[in-house]
């Protein structure tokens, strides 16, 4: 059987990242020093504030997934969601280029776990996806906005078009029949190629698609739903904001209120190519030139933003690797469970008993 080679350049790109913040760090050795002593007078109560940020910022985006999931009244715990949640980001940041797709398959396979179809696990997910992009990019665009540079706004405003533009079409796609028609062919083409370099997916894959997306353009959500699941979203990236102002405070420094959310969002848009886990190198690279540019102290900039990132990214991920931990485990005794009455009905012993076959057994087919 032949390995398969990683690909080089996610590899490379990565490794080109993190040196890049080597190299900078030892040239800005001063700075680094200078912001090292900071950590030696923080403000404990806006850490606090921090934290207290970060916690609202998931609980907004399990909330906000929760809406949706509940459209065709199918009953989601909220304690669920906010497991799914953390667990589905731990996957996420974790790995590179892949990893919003991993952590998407699994909130799927955990939403059917408690009962929701899958049409509406695939919808709510989308749309959830959908509406979090339109809100990332308002905030891009008021922050672009608010800003006094009109390079600034520019590239403000082109990115918060570049993120809302595919995802409206996206949500267009499950309003409108002939898109449906256009993306159902695009799909069978698609498993017409796989199938015949790859000799998978199965026959049935196209159909299947088919028939998911079509269901998932009947479902409706009330206007309400659909403005909670939004406001949800707004909140999710805004309290992540709030963290990294909070976590500024911290250390002292002067809150750069006007650049703070262009900054903000400028770094998280560059953070999301994937290029490293979790945008690990890049996003403090360009979290920290941003807050520079808007007038922050290099050393304390530098302090906010390893304070920011240990709370949003590292205490985050941990706390959801837990919990993927714990809901795979979980996962799979249901499985085991779900299986001794299956064997039992078709006369097989369970795997764990010694005992012998029963003597009648249910005849298949």
């Amino acid at each position: 059987m032949a390995v398969r080679r990683p690909k080089l350049a996610p590899l490379l790109m990565g490794a080109l990242a993190i040196g890049l913040l080597v190299v900078l760090g030892v040239q800005q050795a001063p700075e680094v020093r200078s912001s090292l002593r900071t950590f030696g007078h923080l403000h404990w109560g806006w850490l606090a504030w921090a934290l207290g940020a970060q916690a609202g910022s998931m609980a907004a985006l399990a909330h906000s997934q929760r809406q949706l999931l509940q459209v065709n009244g199918t009953k989601v715990s909220a304690r669920s969601t906010m497991a799914v949640a953390y667990a589905s980001n731990a996957l996420s940041v974790s790995l590179p280029l892949a990893g919003a797709s991993v952590g998407t398959a699994f909130s799927f396979r955990q939403f059917r776990r408690r009962g929701v179809d899958t049409a509406t696990a695939s919808w709510a997910l989308t749309v959830s996806g959908v509406m979090s992009s339109i809100a990332f990019a308002l905030l891009m665009t008021v922050g672009a906005l608010l800003t006094d540079s009109p390079t600034g706004a520019t590239i403000g405003l082109s990115g918060a078009a570049a993120t809302a533009l595919p995802m409206l079409a996206l949500l267009l796609s499950l309003r409108f029949g002939n898109i449906r028609h256009s993306l159902n062919g695009a799909a069978r083409w698609l498993v017409g190629r796989s199938r015949r370099w790859f000799d998978r997916p199965g026959e049935d894959a196209a159909d299947a698609f088919e028939k998911i997306l079509n269901q998932a353009a009947a479902l409706r959500a009330t206007p309400r739903q659909y403005g909670i699941a939004f406001f949800m979203s707004l909140r999710n990236w805004t309290a992540d904001c709030v963290c990294l102002g909070a976590s500024i405070a911290a250390t002292g420094a002067h809150v750069p209120l006007r650049g703070l959310l262009l900054a903000y969002c400028l770094a998280m848009a560059a953070g999301s190519f994937g290029i490293t886990p979790g945008g690990v190198g890049v996003v403090e690279l360009a979290l920290t030139a941003s807050l520079v540019a808007a007038h922050m102290p290099a050393d304390q900039a530098l302090a906010a933003v390893v304070i920011y990132r240990l709370i949003s990214f590292w205490l985050v991920m941990v706390i959801g690797w837990i919990l993927v931990a714990r809901l795979s485990s979980r996962g799979r005794a249901t499985a085991d469970e779900a299986a001794v009455p299956l064997r039992e009905a078709v006369g097989e012993a369970p795997a764990s008993s010694q005992s012998s076959p029963p003597e009648t057994s249910v005849p298949l087919g």
